[in-house]
C-alpha cells in the first residue's frame, strides 16, 4: 500500500465514529464503530493475495499441470491439448499431472455438502486420464478446490509445474481464472478452449 493511504484509511475509520459520538451520544458512536469493524473483517476476507505463484522445478524435467474444467474425451479435444502443450511426441519425457476444481454448487458449499462435487470432479478425472493414456500421454490425477486459481496454487505446494494448462469448455466463465492465471504464475501458461467439452 501506497504511504500517502494509510492516513486517509485511518481517516476513513475515525471520523464517522468520532462524528458518531458527538451528534447523538455512545448510542450511535458505538453502533457506527460496529459498522466499521464489519465492514472491515468483511473488506479483509473478500481479499485475495495476488502474489506470484508457484516456483518451477529445477530437476531437468518437463512437469505439466493440466487444469481441466469437464471431462475430455474427444480424440480431437486430446490432440488440441497435446499440441498446446507439446505432449506425445517420441524423446517426451514429461510428467503430467491432470487436476479437475470440484465445483461445488451455492447450497452444497452451505450444507458442506462437497462429495457429490467431488464424485463429478473425479469422473471427469476418470475419462481425461483414459483419453491421454489412449493417446500415449501417462498422467497422474488429482482432484482440487472449487476455485480454479486457488486449485492451481494448491498443487503447485507439491507439483512444481514448468507449464500449466488450463482446458475449459465453451461458455464455462474461467476467462477471469485465465487472466490471473497468465498474471501470477511463474510456471509457462496456456488456455485451451473446447468447444463441445
Amino acid at each position: 500500500m501506497a504511504p500517502w493511504k494509510l492516513p486517509l484509511v485511518a481517516a476513513a475509520i475515525v471520523v464517522p465514529i468520532v462524528a458518531g459520538f458527538a451528534i447523538a451520544g455512545p448510542g450511535l458512536g458505538v453502533g457506527i464503530a460496529a459498522l466499521v469493524a464489519f465492514a472491515i473483517i468483511w473488506i479483509a476476507a473478500r481479499q485475495r493475495p495476488l502474489g506470484p505463484i508457484g516456483s518451477p522445478a529445477d530437476d531437468g524435467r518437463r512437469h505439466v499441470l493440466l487444469v481441466t474444467t469437464c471431462a475430455v474425451e474427444e480424440p480431437a479435444a486430446v490432440r488440441r491439448i497435446a499440441t498446446a502443450a507439446t505432449l506425445g511426441g517420441e524423446e517426451d519425457d514429461a510428467e503430467v499431472l491432470v487436476l479437475s476444481p470440484a465445483r461445488i454448487g451455492f447450497l452444497d458449499r452451505w450444507a458442506s455438502d462437497v462429495e457429490g462435487a467431488r464424485q463429478v470432479a473425479q469422473r471427469n478425472l476418470v475419462a481425461t486420464v483414459a483419453a491421454l493414456a489412449k493417446a500415449g500421454i501417462p498422467a497422474e490425477a488429482r482432484v482440487g478446490d472449487e476455485d480454479v486459481v486457488q486449485a492451481v496454487e494448491d498443487q503447485l505446494q507439491s507439483f512444481p509445474a514448468n507449464e500449466v494448462v488450463l482446458v475449459s469448455g465453451k461458455g464455462e466463465g474461467d476467462g477471469d481464472s485465465a487472466v490471473e492465471l497468465e498474471s501470477r504464475l511463474r510456471a509457462e501458461f496456456r488456455h485451451v478452449s473446447l468447444g463441445g467439452c
